[in-house]
């Protein structure tokens, strides 16, 4: 394979062909801060927090889909840079419930000076099918209404929109990214836009095979499976207190690795290693939802 050299803030460096920046830096040990990336998804370009600097590029780029090139001059912490990831950061928090993001959006909010309080307080709470009778997903005037009550309309998993950034993690884990499903898009344009089944229906009577990849790849908390949503509004989720173990799952011959976080002698949810070369951090409905039979069948 041919190799590309280039510079990263001033650093001479060599990859193959084809590399991403956003690869390379990482070779280099640079932290680029990323919320839609995933290394097992095609990168959808939506989040724009992972842009660096590129010499002779008019705009910013994204790092996580530019490919290197022979001579390029890349700068990854550049005052230009700095302020667009600081926008992105404020935009999403005054407008998102971040808390239940992971513990790097939190520190990189601290880092980049980002202060979402100063666009405003964040909307009232909104529940979109009350306030539009019979309709289950009504269309939104603006993203401030995402703010509404979670969707428990199923024993598996809770949607609590109010914590989407749109991501297309989600969409892209259902649809070619894992499970060829496409149970889910994203529906509308500009601030209407928002997650749905096709035509809106209700996820129950939507093509979801409930595998729970949306999970999976959910990187704040809008999507969680029902064990750990309850467990945390009890106030009884700790992850301090809890093991992981692998191991393979016993439903198929495919051998899926599950990795089993248990809480008190008892499992509290399943995921898989996203390195795993059968799954790839991805299960079916068995793998990430059928453990209850260890306790006997009570969840």
């Amino acid at each position: 394979m041919r190799t590309v050299e280039l510079a990263i803030d001033g650093r001479p460096v060599a990859v193959p062909e084809g590399t991403t920046i956003l690869a390379a830096c990482r070779a280099m040990e640079i932290e680029i801060p990323t919320l839609c990336y995933l290394e097992t998804l095609e990168p959808a370009n939506v989040c724009r927090l992972c842009v660096v600097e590129v010499e002779g590029s008019r705009v910013l780029v994204p790092s996580c889909s530019r490919k290197v090139e022979p001579r390029m001059a890349v700068r990854t912490a550049s005052e230009r840079v700095r302020h667009s990831r600081r926008m992105v950061l404020e935009f999403l928090a005054s407008s998102v419930d971040l808390t239940s993001a992971s513990a790097d959006v939190h520190r990189w909010i601290e880092e980049y000076g980002a202060r979402p309080e100063r666009h405003g307080p964040k909307s009232p709470p909104r529940d979109r099918d009350r306030a539009h009778p019979g309709h289950h997903e009504p269309p939104l005037p603006s993203r401030a209404t995402v703010d509404q009550a979670p969707k428990t309309d199923n024993d598996l998993y809770v949607r609590d929109y109010k914590k989407c950034i749109l991501c297309y993690r989600c969409v892209e884990a259902c649809g070619a990214g894992a499970q060829n499903t496409f149970a889910i898009g994203v529906a509308g344009r500009g601030f209407d836009a928002r997650i749905s089944t096709e035509y809106a229906r209700p996820l129950p009577e939507s093509a979801c095979v409930y595998c729970g990849n949306c999970i999976g790849v959910c990187p704040t908390g809008a999507l969680a499976g029902r064990s750990e949503y309850d467990m945390r509004q009890a106030g009884a989720w700790d992850e301090s207190k809890q093991k992981v173990t692998d191991t393979i799952c016993p439903y198929c011959g495919v051998g899926c690795t599950l990795t089993l976080h248990v809480q008190e002698n008892r499992i509290v949810k399943v995921t898989s290693p996203p390195d795993h070369d059968v799954a790839r951090g991805h299960l079916c409905i068995k793998g990430r939802f059928g453990w209850q039979f260890v306790h006997g069948g009570v969840t």
